[in-house]
């Protein structure tokens, strides 16, 4: 064998001949997505879509980012953050506006609707119900493709943003009923939970779902008292199972209800309605024989409140007493953590911007997503979402069959 042949053998054998795998370079982000972050215009909205670290994410995979000035501040994140993570400070709602994608709290007003641009994408809370009739019919005239974040569906068809902020209400509604029963706002001087020897605060929640559930959780580690109450059994059922621990659970019986509502110290009203109103639950009678000093919260007030005598409040004057019992019923309980909810908020924006330019944009990203699909209620012009055509008498298109033929 000669020595060029011996080589030859040799580099085979060590495979250099052998077929390689084929070394491809790892695509980068197929569409440079243009963001824009309006500050809240809302009464008391703290909260902002994307915090400072969540726009140094996107910055740094190649997407443009814009904010307003001011945008961070009721969440305690001030410009120089924003801008050390690479946005662009606007000092004008008209410049946010300019961008491609509009990520918002909640819903533009009527004059940020008059801003937004043809063909331009906007995710916020939907929350049509508070808004007048000319609202959508606006955003069809401007043929913006709205998404509705409230109502885009995870992988395991869950509602990631509601459940968020559900999770925050829940936690916080126990720290606001400890508040308004301690003397140092007025109250009736109870500890929540209890210690040895005194009887915990008893804590009478209405409704099984997200806000209930983590109610619940953060009652029963101050160590009161806790009875739920839903007209779904598969709801108390998960709670008790999640919780893992045994708690008073109840159908809705008017009677029972009444009994439970004479010894309660506080009430979370947390029962909602997928359509529509929050069904009344506690009559104005059951409040009357409530105990001087107990505390209502009233989660659900968004919908109109499920208890008879509440009454729309905010964040500067919360409360209201009416037959000695304390009412707290603001809207926006997330608003109150601004930053916890931010950041909240920042962990569903952020990836699905990262997603939508990896698979070329909005439209691409539609089409198989089916989750984000379900949160679209205009696009470009054409109400996609059947209930609110059928709401405002407004055409309707399938957003299925339209992305079928797109």
């Amino acid at each position: 064998m000669s020595k060029q042949e011996g080589g030859f053998f040799t580099l085979t054998a060590s495979g250099g001949l052998m077929p390689q795998e084929e070394m491809l370079e790892v695509a980068k982000s197929q569409k440079e997505l243009f963001i824009g972050i309006p500050k809240e215009c809302t009464l008391q909205e703290n909260r902002v879509a994307l915090i400072p670290e969540a726009v140094a994410r996107l910055v740094f995979n190649g997407h443009r980012v814009i904010v307003e000035a001011g945008a961070g501040k009721g969440a305690h994140y001030e410009d120089k953050d924003f801008s050390e993570a690479g946005a662009k400070i606007a000092y004008s709602t008209k410049e946010v506006y300019e961008a491609d994608i509009i990520l918002k709290v909640d819903p533009p007003s009527l004059e940020e609707i008059d801003l937004m641009k043809p063909k331009q994408c906007l995710i916020s809370a939907l929350q049509l119900s508070v808004h007048p009739e000319n609202y959508l019919k606006r955003l069809i005239k401007k043929q913006v493709t709205a998404i509705a974040v409230d109502f885009i569906l995870d992988a395991d068809g869950g509602y990631p943003f509601v459940r968020s902020m559900s999770e925050i209400a829940g936690n916080t509604v126990i720290l606001i009923a400890a508040e308004n029963l301690s003397n140092v706002n007025g109250g009736k001087g109870l500890m929540m939970g209890g210690v040895t020897g005194v009887p915990p605060t008893e804590v009478v929640i209405l409704g099984a779902g997200t806000v209930g559930e983590f109610a619940a959780r953060a009652a029963l580690g101050l160590g009161s008292s806790v009875k739920v109450f839903d007209n779904s059994l598969q709801k108390l059922s998960r709670m008790q199972n999640d919780i893992g621990q045994r708690l008073y659970t109840s159908t809705i019986h008017p009677d029972v209800l009444a009994n439970a509502l004479e010894h309660a110290d506080v009430v979370i009203g947390a029962i909602r309605s997928k359509k529509g109103r929050a069904p009344i639950l506690v009559t104005e009678e059951m409040v009357s024989n409530m105990k001087f000093g107990s505390v209502i919260i009233d989660v659900c007030i968004d919908q109109g409140g499920c208890i008879e005598t509440s009454e729309v409040t905010n964040h500067a004057h919360p409360t209201f007493t009416k037959y000695g019992v304390v009412h707290y019923c603001v809207p926006n309980i997330a608003s109150r953590v601004a930053q916890t909810a931010s950041i909240a908020l920042s962990n569903i924006f952020s990836p699905m911007m990262l997603e939508m330019a990896d698979v070329g944009g909005l439209n691409n990203m539609m089409r198989f997503d089916r989750g984000l699909r379900n949160g679209v209620y205009t696009f470009n012009g054409a109400v996609t979402n059947e209930y609110l055509a059928k709401t405002f008498d407004l055409p309707f298109k399938d957003l299925n069959l339209i992305m079928a033929a797109f």
